[in-house]
């Protein structure tokens, strides 16, 4: 395993987040070319940079970002949100929305590393859970979940119209 740094990201990692962030918009049009495309690097940069990336200024949220030599080679983005359907017992989850590693630093636990951090932050937040969704037919993420203990909770199902 890498020797890697995971801290809070700044607006300087702006552009190796956007470089890391493209290179997983192009797996994940790959994998679902209807739903996903890669937008434009211009745009994510001025959101990054702005920090932008959490839509709901207002819950707590981060982005964290790995690594090593002074290089970011990943990232993940979190979010504090609460249930908005009654039916859920009131809790505090933590949403992972976005987690990437660079093409050229994958299968060397770095996503690992950044999930076992984001959770550690969700858990000083306050978090009773941590939640994400991922691409059914990315089972390189599904192993890595799988591993830290995650299990399947719900289905999302989808339908073009």
């Amino acid at each position: 395993m890498a020797s890697v740094r995971i801290r809070p990201a700044t607006p300087g990692d702006a552009e190796a987040i956007t470089r890391i962030y493209t290179q997983s918009a192009e797996l994940h049009a790959g994998l679902d070319p209807e739903r996903n495309h890669v937008p434009d690097r211009i745009g994510i940069e001025e959101r990054y940079r702005r920090g932008r990336q959490h839509p709901d200024q207002d819950s707590p949220a981060i982005t964290l970002v790995a690594e090593t030599d002074g290089t970011v080679i990943g990232f993940l983005d979190a979010r504090l949100i609460q249930p908005f359907d009654p039916m859920y017992r009131p809790m505090t989850y933590c949403f992972v929305a976005d987690i990437a590693v660079a093409e050229s630093h994958r299968s060397e636990g770095i996503g690992e590393q950044l999930m076992r951090a984001g959770e550690a932050w969700a858990k000083e937040h306050g978090a009773d859970f941590v939640s994400l969704e991922y691409h059914i037919g990315n089972t390189r993420a599904a192993s890595v979940y799988e591993r830290l203990g995650y299990r399947p909770a719900s289905v999302v199902a989808i339908k073009r119209l």
